[in-house]
């Protein structure tokens, strides 16, 4: 590094650079503001309030509940840090909670990690940042981002089954300059082992694993409560388009899923697609389910169009492998994405993320939305 650098690439000394740190109030979010006040930053911690907890998210493993608001508010006080609270839940509803109900109205599935990224967290949060006069905004996200020369590119963290990059695509050229990511170039024990080295209060917090406004995992109540009239029966239909059975609502149903079909077949049926105009599912054969030519809409690109002459990798689901793909852009906003190999399950709604490896990992190129 650049010795007239500091730690997060600024060309100014610790003591003169202000930093916000977005609180969780989980371990990871947590040590990044341990460790920016121990490197002698001017530290302020902001913890958004998103939704109002139930009984069924307070007891489940959640982030952003009211608990997590008080973790967060024990650790700034044991850091010695200014700490604020900002309460966006109805910003978090209009966009996150209501698009996410509406997708899986429209037989899609959707990921409100990426929504909210890119909206109450990257979007109003970084307003607010700069509101501040902060130089940069923190956070506890597992993804590498180098600076240099002034630009700040994403990579993927170094411990892959952390890495969150997938859901940080839809991340601007701007914004990612003025984000950091501490967390990506360590494991999650390394992480915890400086947490209680800082002795703080979340050190052995378990993480969380629900979507933060989805009690115990069960987003179809979530939909129910939203839209109640959307529980409707309708047609399981075969290739052939003949009708073979009756299911209780598409909102129960993904590309790919066998369980909950109830129909009998010589071998195993899967949803293949979800027509929500007509409220029926297709379902078929698992051969029928892989695909190698996948169409995305509403583009991100983090490089220039020129880096994509070249076969890329991408991934098309958060807890999938790297493919290796070409794109074919079609305008500024659509793609085509064209697997070397058939790939099961693929499913719109969900986010088809670009990546190239150099000599510094694997980085990230942009993404976009799966149509079909």
């Amino acid at each position: 590094m650049n010795k007239n650098l500091n730690s997060i690439g600024l060309s100014k000394k610790p003591s003169e650079t202000t930093v916000v740190v977005a609180m969780s109030g989980g371990v990871d979010s947590s040590t990044v503001a341990g460790i920016m006040k121990k490197d002698g930053y001017n530290v302020v911690g902001i913890t958004l309030k998103l939704y109002n907890d139930s009984k069924e998210v307070a007891s489940s493993k959640q982030c952003c509940s009211g608990q997590d608001i008080m973790d967060a508010k024990r650790v700034a006080q044991k850091l010695g840090i200014e700490h604020k609270i900002l309460y966006y839940q109805d910003k978090f509803k209009q966009s996150v909670i209501d698009n996410f109900v509406d997708s899986y109205l429209n037989g899609e599935t959707p990921i409100p990690c990426i929504q909210c990224n890119q909206t109450v967290k990257f979007k109003d949060l970084f307003e607010v940042a700069k509101e501040l006069k902060a130089d940069a905004l923190i956070t506890g996200h597992y993804v590498k981002s180098i600076t240099s020369d002034n630009e700040t590119n994403m990579y993927r963290a170094i411990d892959e089954n952390r890495d969150q990059s997938y859901f940080l695509f839809n991340t601007t050229r701007e914004q990612l300059n003025y984000l950091r990511f501490p967390l990506g170039g360590m494991l999650k024990d390394e992480t915890r082992s400086i947490a209680k080295k800082l002795d703080l209060n979340v050190a052995d917090k378990p993480d969380s694993q629900d979507i933060c406004f989805v009690p115990n995992g069960d987003y179809v109540s979530v939909i129910k409560k939203f839209r109640p009239e959307s529980y409707k029966k309708g047609n399981i239909k075969n290739l052939e388009g003949n009708v073979i059975g009756v299911h209780d609502g598409i909102i129960n149903f993904t590309i790919g899923q066998r369980k909950g079909i109830k129909v009998s077949d010589t071998e195993p049926l899967f949803v293949l697609k979800i027509n929500s105009d007509k409220n029926e599912i297709v379902v078929g054969p698992r051969d029928y389910l892989g695909k190698k030519k996948i169409n995305i809409n509403n583009l991100n690109l983090l490089v220039n169009k020129d880096d994509f002459n070249k076969d890329i990798l991408v991934k098309v689901r958060s807890t999938g492998k790297l493919l290796k793909a070409k794109i074919n852009f079609k305008d500024n906003n659509s793609a085509e994405v064209n697997l070397k190999k058939l790939e099961d399950g693929i499913s719109p709604g969900q986010a088809c993320v670009f990546y190239d490896l150099d000599k510094k990992g694997y980085k990230v190129l942009g993404g976009g939305w799966i149509v079909n």
